[in-house]
């Protein structure tokens, strides 16, 4: 009898196929085929083992090339003497919201799959996970048209906080997950940086929010 078992909740077992009666949204799968998967996908990678540095320069040069971007307009805006500092902080956050959601779309029901397994709302409500990268976009798109926005401002901080939350409570629990940030493109562990990513947004609108107010 072939047992069949969820990927991200290998304590399921069952004999029949269906979905994952934790996440609601993951297909279960042969467990004799993910544990061929797994031992392949260890051989090929040289073993899992901890992340090394190298497994952080996508994210690296992510954040970087946002950085620049941002301190190239900062100087124009300097030059022409409309520098502010809310306008930079605009910059980064425009930068992010848009990166971080294109990366999502592109694979969006892998993204969606993970996100499922660690985000406290998208694991009640699978739909979920297909909304929040056009969260994203939105923000970054209105940002570009209205970064002061004080409404715009109060919804990324409670976004952005809440979906933090959700990591914090797996990393809390010390329980291992791989972290869908950045869609399911690039495989980076990012796991405790995604907790001061999300909170580092969620801070980054909040004050921009007293600035303006």
């Amino acid at each position: 009898m072939e047992i069949y078992t969820c990927p991200m909740h290998l304590e399921v077992r069952q004999d029949k196929a269906g979905n994952c009666p934790k996440c609601g949204g993951m297909k279960l799968v042969p467990l004799d085929s993910l544990k061929a998967k797994v031992v392949s996908k260890n051989n090929e990678n040289g073993g899992v083992g901890s992340s090394t540095w190298k497994n952080y320069i996508p994210l690296a040069i992510i954040i970087g090339l946002i950085s620049v971007t941002t301190i190239i307009l900062s100087f124009r805006d300097s030059q022409l003497g409309n520098f502010a500092i809310s306008t930079t902080m605009s910059y980064f956050m425009i930068g992010f919201f848009l990166v971080f959601a294109g990366f999502k779309l592109i694979g969006l029901k892998g993204f969606a799959e993970g996100y499922s397994t660690y985000d406290l709302l998208a694991r009640r409500i699978f739909a979920y996970g297909y909304v929040y990268p056009f969260i994203e976009l939105f923000f970054g798109l209105v940002m570009i048209l209205n970064p002061t926005s004080k409404s715009l401002l109060l919804a990324e901080i409670l976004v952005m906080s809440f979906s933090g939350l959700g990591v914090a409570i797996k990393l809390r629990k010390k329980e291992k997950f791989q972290c869908a940030c950045l869609g399911t493109i690039l495989k980076v562990p990012l796991t405790k940086i995604t907790v001061v990513e999300d909170f580092g947004m969620a801070v980054l609108a909040l004050v921009m929010l007293l600035i303006v107010t």
